[in-house]
């Protein structure tokens, strides 16, 4: 696998091998050894999602002591992913960066704690894959508006397809960060 350093501090593109021929590819996706070696972060729990395309997820994230470390792909299809960074001591924080994840580039993106995440599916039937560092704990879970204004994140929609939760999300301007 290759890492590649995005312009904020510890969020991480990974470029896995792909090994190609006639049949098709193979691919390691996830290797804890090298990534424990590399970053000292271990997974304990794999979440996958099925979306329509125009379909936004997010920004979500979970507040510490639960806080996670993701490592976040896509399967089959296409997203827009962005990390939001929401440490307060860090030089960027507010700001966000965005890529596209998709079957065909097998690009993967390591989302330490302290980011907001989300996606915006592009195509019909894009299955999302994460791992996490720390179990999933409803109490400590905390979302951010997928559109303010503050943030001005290029999702280019006007008028995705939202859960009930993330249409209520907070702003971000009143938004007390926990880390």
């Amino acid at each position: 696998m290759q890492l590649e350093q995005t312009p904020i501090e510890g969020l991480l593109i990974i470029k896995p091998k792909v090994f190609t021929d006639e049949r098709g590819y193979f691919m390691e996706s996830y290797n804890q050894k090298q990534w424990f070696d590399a970053l000292g972060v271990s997974f304990v729990q794999d979440n996958e999602s099925l979306s329509k395309k125009n379909t936004l997820r997010g920004l979500h994230f979970q507040k510490p002591p639960f806080a996670q470390d993701k490592l976040v792909r896509v399967i089959r299809g296409s997203v827009l992913d962005v990390a939001v960074d929401i440490r307060h001591n860090s030089p960027t924080y507010g700001q966000y960066f965005s890529i596209v994840l998709s079957d065909i580039n097998k690009k993967q993106l390591f989302i330490p704690k302290g980011f907001a995440h989300g996606f915006l599916s592009l195509e019909n039937d894009t299955v999302f894959a994460y791992k996490c560092s720390e179990y999933y704990h409803a109490a400590s879970e905390d979302s951010l508006r997928w559109n303010d204004s503050d943030l001005a994140i290029e999702w280019n929609i006007i008028d995705p397809i939202l859960s009930e939760k993330d249409s209520v999300a907070k702003n971000f301007a009143t938004f007390n960060s926990p880390f």
